[in-house]
């Protein structure tokens, strides 16, 4: 009778001993950080949360996150990415222009891009398919779509002789992409023209350039800078009366006339997949780096109204979605 029960005791214990560690790894507290170019108020970082809450981290019971963020001073992002690795975080999420000084910063610690122009030109990573080191994550193909952008712009208008492309040359996305853009008004047969603007005060006077030039339409480089500035832009474009073409949709949400680019939110629901996976024990050398596999056009129908512009059918058609 003894011996039954001295046996069922080790079943018991031998069933509870994997259990345990499960249990301390359920109960472990991870370090995240967020390294900013924008402010606190960032709906990528509110998506980003929510995104890993989803996947079963909760603050305040096994999740830490720190953020830092740079309120649109990009000279700052060095020491704001020393400090994340100096507090101990567990890996990086790294947003736009960010990812520059997280890769800075340190060559241990896993950073993720949330998004990013394009990591391979820029030098960020060796190879998409093989990133190496300690950086991965996804990229929206900025410099890809740049001359894809511009073509979309003047098959709108019937006036597309003189383009503008308002960019932040302090930006690390933006060479790539102003390349890009020049090659594709050359195919064009295109004038463009670069505004360049390095802080909100530049604004007012890039638009009184585009008026005087009398340019017939404009590409915003949609890296930190338009999106933390997106309301002023967006002001003087309606002021002047300036067909805009973003990279983005949030903007044509918030009355911009028309976007062509990738699912941002959606690349930030999987850049929180890689963070659990890369906490999960995968490293981030082993993981590709992700371009976005559906592209958008949106057209705000209502925007496009007052501004005294109407919209070939031809274009509409082609429209993922129209906003009226």
């Amino acid at each position: 009778m003894r011996r039954r029960k001295f046996i069922a005791c080790l079943s018991c214990a031998a069933v509870g001993w994997p259990l345990a560690p499960r249990a301390q790894q359920a109960k472990r507290t991870r370090r995240v950080g967020v390294l900013n170019y924008a402010d606190a108020r960032d709906v990528r970082v509110v998506q980003f949360r929510e995104a890993l809450r989803e996947l079963g981290y909760v603050e305040g019971q096994n999740l830490t996150v720190a953020e830092r963020h740079a309120d649109g001073a990009i000279h700052r992002l060095p020491e704001l990415a020393s400090e994340l690795v100096a507090s101990g975080v567990e890996i990086i999420i790294a947003l736009g222009p960010a990812v520059w000084a997280a890769k800075q910063a340190t060559t241990t610690v896993p950073i993720v891009i949330a998004f990013s122009g394009n990591p391979e030109r820029q030098g960020v990573v060796a190879s998409l398919a093989r990133p190496g080191g300690n950086l991965t994550g996804f990229s929206y193909m900025s410099s890809d779509l740049a001359a894809k952008r511009l073509a979309l712009l003047c098959e709108t208008f019937a006036k597309c002789n003189r383009v503008a492309a308002l960019y932040n040359p302090q930006e690390p996305a933006t060479e790539s992409e102003l390349k890009e853009t020049e090659a594709g008004a050359q195919r064009l047969g295109v004038t463009l023209q670069p505004i360049a603007v390095r802080g909100v005060g530049d604004l007012e006077q890039a638009f009184a350039t585009a008026a005087r030039d009398r340019v017939q339409g404009m590409l915003v480089f949609t890296h930190g800078f338009a999106v933390l500035n997106r309301v002023p832009i967006m002001e003087l474009a309606a002021r002047q009366r300036l067909p805009m073409l973003y990279g983005w949709r949030d903007f044509v949400d918030e009355g911009g006339l028309m976007s062509y680019g990738p699912d941002i939110p959606t690349l930030v629901r999987e850049a929180a997949r890689y963070v659990d996976r890369i906490l999960k024990g995968e490293k981030a050398a082993d993981l590709p780096v992700q371009e976005p596999t559906r592209l958008e056009l949106v057209i705000n129908l209502k925007s496009a109204k007052a501004l005294g512009i109407t919209i070939p059918p031809s274009m509409l058609a082609r429209a993922d979605e129209v906003i009226e």
